[in-house]
């Protein structure tokens, strides 16, 4: 039976629902010292760690924000310079957050998030079209916690992380053993959708205050396996190839595949220099290796690379990365708080696994905020941040697709805090 000539662009596509990257966007006031974590000001620290609910100066925290992230991305081909540009929307990760202190030793919480999501979209006739043409990606973490103090200076902290996404990817298909897939139109489409894609995990963490100057973080989130049990692929192809490719009446097939989701360690500290000023610094080591290679199981479709054709099975060749974070907080006067910070992040492969629907870069990132707090215990935080990545030249032979490419991105955020002494 004939295959079709996609298998490399399709697995890139699901990579992208397996994160291709960690969106840090998680708390207004963290991304305004670059996403620092020891600050246990209120709950927007249950993200980071549970254990720093047990040192929130409140009885009762909640917290909600959210985001406005815009990238763009520019591919160049070195030999004919031809050139393209990404028109991606605004992505728009939120965030909320809540914390109780059931008696002095014990503090239980909630964090929904939005660690792994984004959307790119590229010109429909661009020269990567059979990689991707259009990616959306939308994911969610629900977290219910429980902290727990064993002594005044030290806390333990663990949640449960149950994890939904979506994922929408359309991408050029045109030919099929060499031949047109539409004989009028000499091109195709298929999409690739699932919104019903699961999985659960677990965080823990410790958390010490051991006197008045410092803050300490140790926090592990564990991998996810999001399992995708019936998705849908939709060929947009002339009808009389439907046969040959196993295809319904409506051209779709259904798949199924285990997409992993990274785990990460964090170590932080934030030191209070004087009353008024603190500085903050974390490590985080992401496991991107657990992308050695991605696997989708169609029904029908005979699009595979291995022995069974309807299996298909890509090599990835990610490695484990770090970032390196530092911020600063000064209290301008009892109601207004300035933030900036700074960090570095690592792209998780290199030229020669590049891609397109999720391109990453080594890159410098820039963030400063203000906060603001009110009477009765309510909180206003802004934040905004600029990333600067690296360019980079890149040759992915298992796709075919080789050039430069260069990137920017910029983020702002609003949160607002309520806290009950």
């Amino acid at each position: 039976m004939k295959k079709i000539l996609l298998s490399a662009a399709l697995l890139s596509g699901a990579m992208m629902f397996a994160g291709g990257f960690r969106v840090s966007l998680q708390g207004v006031k963290q991304l305004a010292q670059a996403h620092t974590s020891a600050h246990a000001e209120d709950a927007s620290v249950a993200f980071f760690n549970p254990a720093g609910m047990s040192f929130i100066p409140a009885k009762f925290s909640i917290v909600a924000g959210g985001f406005g992230a815009k990238s763009i991305v520019k591919y160049q081909n070195l030999s004919t310079l031809e050139s393209s540009k990404t028109d991606n929307p605004i992505g728009t990760p939120i965030y909320a957050a809540v914390a109780y202190k059931v008696v002095d030793q014990v503090s239980v919480g909630f964090s929904f998030s939005t660690p792994f999501g984004s959307t790119i979209e590229w010109p429909s006739d661009w020269a990567g079209r059979e990689i991707v043409q259009r990616l959306e990606l939308k994911s969610f973490y629900f977290q219910p916690m429980v902290s727990v103090k064993l002594a005044p200076w030290i806390s333990f902290g663990g949640s449960y992380i149950y994890a939904k996404g979506t994922v929408n990817w359309d991408k050029a298909a045109t030919k099929l053993n060499g031949e047109p897939l539409d004989a009028s139109s000499t091109k195709g489409t298929l999409n690739l959708f699932d919104d019903q894609a699961t999985g659960s995990g677990f965080g823990f963490g410790f958390y010490f205050q051991p006197d008045s100057k410092w803050d300490v973080s140790v926090a592990y989130r564990s991998p996810v396996d999001v399992k995708a049990k019936n998705g849908v692929v939709s060929f947009d192809i002339n009808q009389s190839l439907y046969s040959t490719l196993g295809l319904d009446a409506n051209g779709k097939d259904t798949f199924t595949a285990t997409l992993p989701l990274v785990d990460e360690f964090t170590l932080g500290a934030t030191y209070k220099i004087t009353p008024r000023w603190q500085v903050s610094a974390d490590f985080n080591y992401t496991g991107w290796e657990r992308y050695n290679k991605l696997t989708l199981d169609f029904a029908n479709a005979p699009i595979g690379n291995q022995a069974d054709n309807t299996v298909l099975v890509s090599q990835k060749n990610f490695e484990n990365t770090m970032t390196f974070r530092f911020g600063t907080q000064y209290r301008l006067s009892d109601m207004i708080v300035g933030r900036a910070g700074y960090y570095y992040d690592e792209s998780p492969y290199n030229g020669a696994n590049f891609q397109a629907e999720t391109p990453s870069f080594n890159t410098n990132v820039f963030t400063a905020g203000l906060g603001f707090n009110f009477a009765k215990g309510f909180g206003l935080d802004v934040a905004g941040g600029l990333a600067l990545p690296k360019a980079r030249e890149f040759n992915n032979t298992f796709n075919g697709f080789s050039g430069q490419a260069k990137a920017k991105a910029y983020y702002f955020g609003l949160g607002l805090s309520y806290n009950v002494k």
